[in-house]
């Protein structure tokens, strides 16, 4: 009896490839439910319009619908050359919200192999979903190493050969055809899965002999039906990776589709086959959603994982000077440092190898965030022996971020020069915790201060410029060169329509206006004994406290008095602090009241045309600065505003930036989050109770803590220690145990954790250790803490051991920061203005009231009268005392406060009352601080600075 013919399993292409797409898209919807902002995209370049070219990219354009991948199609010009599809490539790497790129081949007869290769090897390993990339056929061909993409035509081969059962292992394999997109690698996948491969090409000799050897035939070689059905080896598997066309009058095309296999006879021999069409074809586009799908996948956790690596610290027992540990460390590369914590390429903006600012449009890539924890840092009143609250800010940054793994972000003010070079020293913390380069950091920086101060005395220009030009023209004179006639025409300036408005004249033709809108419209009238616009210049500099302008007879005797003020106590400071971004901030600056007119109403930078021309000099100033801490965190330095004189903390900005930037992801655990610890100024009655009432009201952020730094030195002076006079040694009150003064001074302590609550936050206690500290004094001011209603009390010694210093610290953080802020405001802003400040001086200084200045009060008349009421409060004290009297230690009561005026910061949105005598420009003492600053004169290094 003759043997039955042998009829093989058709290897259904078409059916494989759909449970793949339903995985996909099932892997997509789930992924979705718990990450609503995970959206897989695949970018098609394609140059020109070939209408092969153009049929493929419908194809995976339709399948990209089919499983819920966004498709995002790049067309360019048919000669577009090599170098601008590798442009547009490059772009759509940097772009996050792509998943995948495929560049459609071929590219056009004008470009070269080179050309070609230059492009394929463009595109991004992460986002090469094609597998050509020279770094994924690598890896590939290597047994030690995994590619991030399998080329999805070889990958299913692969596919297929499994869906059949066939072992591959141990199996002899034949693969026709040698091509980098499908022979090499497929000879690759089957050498690695075990198989014993045999590669033919066209100067293969006794092809026919090898092929009927083979277990497995891959036939890819681009010859129709080229392989005989007597060649396979009986019960052999073939998959045939052909596309051929042929001749065929019976078809509408007057052609058909076949493989490299001649089917009907191999499908007598084989065990299983593929067919054509409907075998690899449909399973290649497959393979390619599932690639885009696995690169999203990797996308999305890598946002999520942002590990910092950690620069290593040599401890010395004896730790040497603050700029000597700096600049014994090398910085990560800003660029390193931004990848690691998820910033994008084009979301940098480097200045320099170690620092750089960092575009808002991440706040708009992250919205979907939840934000992290976010801890205010702040201390008892100060003393000049100092609490080391930046340090403990940099350490505590570090053990987070290092020692506990959780994403950190460290928010402070960049120095002034005028402390830097005067007594106060820098603001880059000390020891083992520092912001470096520390010498960048206290000096220049990017600019920030130096764009803040031409802002200020630009302003201050036009004012003193405006006033002498009203005081020596007629209205026509006046009008006819604020509004001139350029080539016959006559037209207002865009910003002289702001003013129009406020007047009430709604023309539009300056020809048009009667002679007493021209008057209105013109003169500014400003009353000068009520202009409160100051120069700056960021040194501290005594003898420009009070000056005298217009001296030069060109100004024909229009003298007035005036003065400076310190850079960092500009308006302008402040609203950069206190913007939410560019344009809000051209809002402020414009809004900025210099003085009233004579008829009692308000003068701004906008009237004086000025305010156009502020943002301008200040519109790099809006990126926070981003810089390193000693073991490699992040730093976002960015506005220096003085804390005893405006609201002494950080930008919103940079605050908003690293909240998204420690934040969650939809579906992450609490375990992955966050933490932000952004600095206040001076004691928790400075620039903690300012952060509150002030900068939260701005920025609709709730704190989760605040964390009070402490020492016991400084809670002794407190406490009745002797006075601490530079250049002589500490008494032994301070370097030996105390307890007695110790405990007198928690009362300062008690006061600020009592205020602290009064907003409805946690608060931790970092007891900043010093090398005399006994363990007594310590355990005391803990309990202390404690008693006086603090949720912690941690001892921390990062000074001397960097962030493992802080560890306990940061643990302790972490537990009391668990669930929801029940953060709330001390007042309410619709209260009158003197009640307000009675608030204040009552529930945070502990004043039994204020005594308000004849000056005070008609200021406060005149604010109200003109609108601003509503403003919260920003108190401009001396720092030293909860009062506005220095040598009013500890936990004062009895006292009544004196407010000596009451300034009016329209821009920023506050005002501010001046207390006692305190000055809006320092002065330098008698051994300031630049006589130790220089520069080696063989590294360039700065030496001497702390």
């Amino acid at each position: 009896m003759a043997d039955t013919p042998r009829t093989a399993h058709v290897i259904d292409g078409t059916a494989v490839a759909k449970s793949i797409r339903e995985s996909v898209a099932q892997r997509i919807s789930a992924l979705q439910s718990v990450s609503p902002s995970f959206k897989p995209q695949l970018a098609i370049v394609q140059a020109g319009a070939r209408p092969d070219s153009a049929t493929y990219v419908r194809m995976k354009a339709k399948a990209c619908g089919e499983v819920g991948i966004q498709y995002k199609h790049v067309p360019l010009p048919a000669e577009a050359t090599a170098d601008q599809v590798v442009q547009v490539v490059r772009s759509l790497n940097a772009d996050p919200s792509v998943s995948g790129i495929l560049v459609q081949l071929p590219l056009g007869p004008h470009v070269s192999a080179d050309g070609v290769r230059a492009v394929t090897e463009a595109v991004s390993p992460e986002k090469d979903v094609d597998g050509f990339h020279a770094y994924n056929i690598g890896h590939l061909s290597s047994r030690a190493s995994t590619p991030l993409f399998t080329p999805c035509t070889p990958a299913a081969v692969i596919r297929l050969l499994e869906s059949t059962g066939t072992q591959i292992a141990g199996a002899n394999a034949v693969v026709l055809g040698r091509s980098d997109i499908v022979g090499n690698p497929v000879t690759s996948l089957l050498r690695n899965r075990d198989a014993t491969v045999t590669q033919c090409h066209s100067r293969t000799k006794n092809m026919e002999s090898i092929v009927k050897q083979a277990d497995i035939v891959v036939a890819a070689i681009g010859q129709p039906e080229f392989i005989k059905g007597d060649w396979i080896k009986p019960g052999a598997v073939v998959i045939d990776v052909g596309i051929n066309y042929i001749p065929d009058a019976t078809k509408k095309s007057g052609q058909r589709l076949v493989g490299d296999v001649d089917y009907v006879p191999a499908a007598t021999v084989a065990s299983h086959i593929t067919p054509v069409p409907g075998g690899v074809g449909p399973m290649t586009v497959a393979l390619l959603m599932e690639n885009v799908l696995i690169s999203a996948e990797r996308i999305l956790e890598k946002a999520r994982e942002r590990k910092v690596t950690a620069l290593p610290l040599e401890i010395k027992e004896k730790v040497p000077s603050d700029i000597e540990i700096a600049m014994a460390q090398t910085p990560k590369p800003v660029t390193q440092l931004a990848a690691e914590m998820g910033l994008l390429p084009d979301e940098l903006e480097s200045y320099g190898r170690y620092k750089a600012k960092v575009e808002l449009s991440v706040l708009e890539r992250l919205a979907h965030r939840k934000d992290g924890k976010y801890i205010v840092i702040s201390g008892i009143t100060p003393t000049p022996l100092g609490e080391g609250k930046s340090t403990t800010t940099i350490g505590l940054a570090q053990a987070l971020g290092i020692h506990l793994g959780r994403p950190s972000f460290a928010c402070v003010r960049q120095p002034s020069q005028g402390p830097t070079f005067g007594i106060k020293g820098g603001a880059a913390g000390g020891g083992y915790s520092q912001v470096i380069p520390m010498d960048e950091f206290n000096l220049h920086l990017t600019g920030d201060i130096h764009a803040v101060t031409a802002a200020n005395n630009l302003l201050a220009a036009a004012l003193d410029a405006r006033m002498f030009h009203e005081a020596t023209q007629s209205d026509k004179a006046l009008y006819s060169r604020l509004v001139p006639t350029k080539k016959g025409k006559r037209e207002f300036a865009p910003l002289m329509f702001k003013r129009l408005q406020k007047l009430g004249i709604d023309k539009t033709n300056p020809n048009d206006l009667t002679p007493e809108e021209i008057t209105r419209f013109a003169r500014l009238d400003i009353d000068q004994s009520t202009i409160t616009w100051n120069r700056v210049l960021d040194t501290n500099d005594r003898f420009l406290r009070k000056i005298t302008l217009g001296r030069n007879p060109t100004e024909k005797g229009h003298e007035r008095e005036a003065g400076f003020d310190i850079a960092v106590a500009s308006e302008c400071m402040a609203v950069l602090a206190l913007t939410t971004g560019l344009n809000d901030m051209r809002e402020r600056l414009g809004a900025m009241v210099v003085a009233t007119s004579k008829s009692g109403e308000p003068v701004t930078a906008d009237d004086l045309g000025v305010g156009g021309a502020l943002a301008v000099l200040m519109k790099d100033t809006v990126k926070p600065n981003l810089m390193q801490t000693l073991e490699g965190t992040p730093v976002f330095v960015h506005a220096g505003p003085f804390a005893n004189i405006a609201h002494g903390n950080s930008s919103i900005l940079a605050d908003r930036v690293a909240l998204k930037l420690a934040g969650t992801e939809p579906g992450e655990g609490e375990d992955r989050v966050g933490y932000v610890l952004t600095e206040g100024g001076f004691g928790a009655d400075m620039g903690m109770e300012k952060f509150c009432n002030i900068k939260c009201r701005v920025s609709g952020l709730a704190p989760d803590a605040t964390v009070i730094v402490a020492t016991t030195r400084a809670l002794k002076m407190h406490g009745g220690g002797p006075e601490v006079t530079p250049g002589k040694p500490l008494h032994d009150t301070y370097t030996k145990e105390d307890l007695g003064t110790l405990k007198e001074g928690c009362k300062n302590l008690v006061r600020h954790i009592e205020n602290s609550k009064k907003f409805g936050v946690k608060v931790i206690v970092a007891i900043n250790q010093f090398a005399t500290d006994t363990p007594a004094e310590l355990e005391l001011v803990r309990q202390e803490a404690l008693a006086g209603g603090a949720d912690g009390a941690v001892v921390s010694n990062h000074w001397a051991k960097g962030g493992e210093g802080a560890k306990a610290l940061a643990e302790a953080v972490i537990a009391i920061c668990e669930g929801e802020s029940a953060f709330k405001f001390l007042y309410d802003l619709e209260l009158p203005i003197a009640d307000k400040i009675g608030a204040i001086c009552r529930e945070i200084y502990r004043g039994d009231g204020v005594e308000l200045s004849e000056l005070a009060q008609k200021q406060i008349e005149t604010y109200t009268r003109q609108g601003y009421g509503h403003l919260p409060i920003c108190m401009a004290k001396t720092q030293y005392s909860f009062s506005h009297d220095p040598s009013l230690k500890n936990a004062p009561t009895g006292f009544t406060v004196p407010i000596r005026e009451v300034r009016l910061s329209a821009g920023a949105g506050f005002l501010y009352p001046i207390l006692g005598d305190m000055q809006t420009m320092p002065g330098l003492g008698t051994r300031p601080g630049f006589w130790e600053v220089g520069v080696d004169p063989e590294s360039g290094r700065v030496v001497g600075l702390f």
